[in-house]
């Protein structure tokens, strides 16, 4: 699909997708679903993310193996923090996921940096009192479990929201003003992408034997992916009803 056109805003957001086997999961119905369309760059796999954000309707980032600051071995993450301020100071509304959240973070001048353990597999998170009246989750219960794969975190952003904690990670999730979201965790993935996860990152599962077991996490995939997809659907629905229509209805 061609970026964008020439005139006013289309219903179409950017992706940055920064590793083949991280996609949007659950959440690609979830934009058709409500109206909206979306263009892929495989930055992996050699594809130009576009210089500006032009006439898109937001911008998401997906995750990735890479940390943020590996930018001499993935020259495209410099892009994702050029289209994420581009973002910004436009007040388009703009979601990062897991490498999507920490690559926001750093773009809004905030520390990224590794954590003292790695968090993979399936694993509670519990939402934060602001959570409670967040439009994305207030109707979310207050602890809910979460996929996820990650050894590095974030200091919270100035004058961000607080939205979601675990017991080794302070910071899952935040708001900046109306229209960014940070999700360190994943709503998004399948059973599927579980799977093809276990397989691709069978490396750093093989350095992590007796503390991360891959069995037990394919074994609770089914029963698991089948709960998050019903939490994906809820914030991910709200994040288009409450956040992304109006803006895009006020331009």
């Amino acid at each position: 699909m061609d970026a964008c056109y020439d005139i006013g805003m289309e219903k179409i957001f950017l992706v940055l997708q920064n590793v083949e086997c991280e996609g949007l999961g659950s959440l690609a119905d979830i934009l058709t679903s409500h109206g909206y369309d979306y263009n892929i760059v495989r930055l992996a796999k050699g594809e130009k993310a576009p210089k500006t954000m032009g006439n898109y309707a937001g911008l998401i980032i997906l995750g990735g193996p890479m940390n943020v600051y590996q930018t001499d071995q993935f020259p495209f993450l410099l892009d994702a923090d050029r289209l994420i301020k581009q973002a910004g100071n436009e007040d388009k509304p703009l979601l990062g996921i897991c490498l999507g959240s920490q690559l926001i973070a750093k773009a809004l001048d905030t520390k990224v940096y590794s954590g003292e353990h790695k968090e993979i597999g399936w694993l509670p998170i519990s939402l934060s009192n602001q959570a409670k009246t967040d439009p994305l989750f207030s109707h979310l219960p207050p602890k809910l479990t979460v996929f996820q794969w990650h050894g590095d975190t974030f200091n919270l952003p100035q004058s961000a929201i607080h939205l979601a904690s675990s017991d080794l990670f302070q910071n899952q999730d935040f708001r900046l003003g109306q229209a960014c979201y940070a999700l360190q965790f994943h709503l998004e993935v399948t059973g599927g992408m579980v799977d093809t996860w276990l397989d691709e990152y069978q490396t750093e599962l093989d350095s992590l034997k007796g503390i991360v077991d891959p069995h037990q996490i394919q074994q609770h995939a089914n029963i698991e992916a089948e709960k998050l997809n019903r939490y994906s659907h809820a914030v991910f629905s709200n994040f288009l009803i409450k956040i992304v229509n109006p803006i895009y209805h006020s331009k």
